[in-house]
């Protein structure tokens, strides 16, 4: 079973569609001891991080996400929060990958928040993730976010959009992705069956 961390985040719905539309059984739940039996863990979210981060907090999710042993896989908000520091609300943030979420910068001609199909770009990384097996390197994915991880070590696939930013993250049992892959097609949806697949 999958469960889905329940916080204080829009956008869980759209993944749990996605999961049912793979016939993968999952569970929404904010419980730590649901969390910690489940086979793996998806952390979504679209929302803003302070928030969302005083949520965990209060119900101690915060100590359990950082301490799960099994796959974790962190969405948009949910990948965000796996950082260090964001300064969306100078909001401490769980230190699971060593960047900072900041900010896209205002630069003529340049929307933000960044929306839309954006291309996966593997090539700029030594690292190779499992979620990334069987992918093209220039893969296009959907995007939407005003805020970024930086570059990092922990960085195995980016995307330039203004500036470079991480656009897969991968630490241990830890994978997470700033782009939405259960509203990328086909590409999201194999990066998801990647995961489920995880043992």
């Amino acid at each position: 079973m999958i469960a889905i961390v329940k916080y204080n985040a829009g956008n869980i719905g759209s993944v749990t569609n996605a999961l049912n539309r793979l016939g993968i059984k999952n569970k929404v739940t904010d419980d730590p001891e649901e969390l910690k039996a489940a086979d793996k863990v998806i952390f979504p979210g679209v929302g803003e991080a302070g928030t969302a981060m005083n949520y965990l907090r209060e119900r101690g999710l915060d100590e359990v996400i950082k301490n799960l042993k099994q796959p974790v896989l962190g969405i948009c908000l949910g990948m965000q929060l796996m950082c260090n520091h964001s300064e969306e609300g100078d909001t401490e943030c769980l230190g699971i990958f060593n960047t900072t979420v900041k900010k896209f910068p205002t630069t003529a001609g340049m929307k933000v928040p960044h929306m839309g199909w954006n291309s996966l770009n593997t090539e700029v990384v030594n690292q190779q993730s499992t979620i990334l097996q069987g992918l093209q390197p220039a893969a296009d994915v959907y995007y939407v976010h005003s805020f970024y991880a930086e570059v990092c070590e922990n960085t195995v696939a980016a995307c330039d959009y203004i500036l470079p930013f991480s656009s897969v993250l991968q630490k241990d049992n830890f994978y997470a992705t700033q782009f939405h892959p259960e509203k990328s097609a086909s590409i999201g949806e194999e990066i998801l069956k990647n995961f489920i697949s995880l043992p």
